[in-house]
């Protein structure tokens, strides 16, 4: 494994489980010093237990992605501790298991997964963009999805506005911070096989119709994490200098643009 990290500070919400932990674990192995956080202690505790048994270290940080003050009081633990933070990773998501079909989506089905999903990753990035525009630049690598470009065929019309809109505000954001050396880039997962995603997967879809999906997928088969993780690492790596305000595609071909 290369080591184009060394040195940098990683910030990444949601990193206890799936494409986060998977993350951690990448930006960890090129060198940096990472730090998670999640809702869910047991699961950081599995992902501390996970980078030891490598050779690797994590930070984690208890924190609620739906709220503004949490994550001020984290990301501003982070940087006290470290006086830098240089990659940022918005990754907290989910559609929260609210219903699929857009006339079943409450009010309250609409707040929560914008609150988690758009409202989260625009509270990180208000917190941090002032601290790396001081320290003369930095990486912010925002998760979005399929969904947010195309469609779901799994989950409802909250959750792909509101991945809709993290792509907007990566677009936004790389034209306005981009003089100050920030790339703001984001990382557009097809389905990725967590334990999670495999559950509701099963749940909504027949066996014929999962069958179907696969095969509309050049490559044959789902993502895993890594594949994902893999992806962030690069737009978070000095090999990605030069690229900023994209979109990036990562779904084996199911969608091409």
């Amino acid at each position: 494994m290369t080591k184009r990290l060394v040195d940098r500070v990683a910030f990444i919400n949601g990193g206890a489980r799936g494409i986060g932990r998977a993350s951690a674990l990448r930006l960890a192995s090129e060198g940096a010093r990472v730090w998670i956080t999640s809702r869910d202690t047991a699961a950081m505790d599995e992902a501390l237990a996970e980078a030891r048994a490598i050779g690797l270290s994590l930070n984690i940080l208890e924190m609620d992605s739906s709220q503004s003050k949490a994550i001020r009081q984290a990301i501003s633990h982070v940087h006290h501790t470290e006086g830098r933070i240089d990659i940022l990773v918005n990754n907290a998501g989910g559609s929260l298991q609210t219903p699929g079909v857009f006339e079943q989506q409450s009010d309250e089905d609409w707040a929560r997964v914008l609150d988690l999903n758009i409202l989260g990753t625009v509270w990180a990035c208000r917190y941090t963009l002032p601290l790396m525009k001081a320290q003369g630049g930095g990486r912010v690598v925002n998760v979005g999805s399929k969904a947010g470009q195309y469609g779901s065929r799994v989950t409802g019309a909250n959750y792909a506005a509101a991945k809709g809109a993290v792509s907007a505000l990566t677009r936004q954001l790389a034209m306005e911070y981009g003089p100050a050396g920030i790339t703001v880039n984001c990382v557009c997962p097809g389905l990725v096989m967590t334990a999670r995603t495999k559950a509701r997967w099963e749940a909504r879809k027949t066996p014929e119709e999962r069958a179907q999906l696969l095969q509309s997928i050049p490559l044959r088969r789902h993502a895993d994490p890594k594949d994902i993780a893999a992806a962030i690492a690069f737009l978070a790596s000095d090999d990605s200098a030069f690229v900023t305000g994209i979109t990036l595609d990562v779904n084996g071909g199911e969608v091409m643009a």
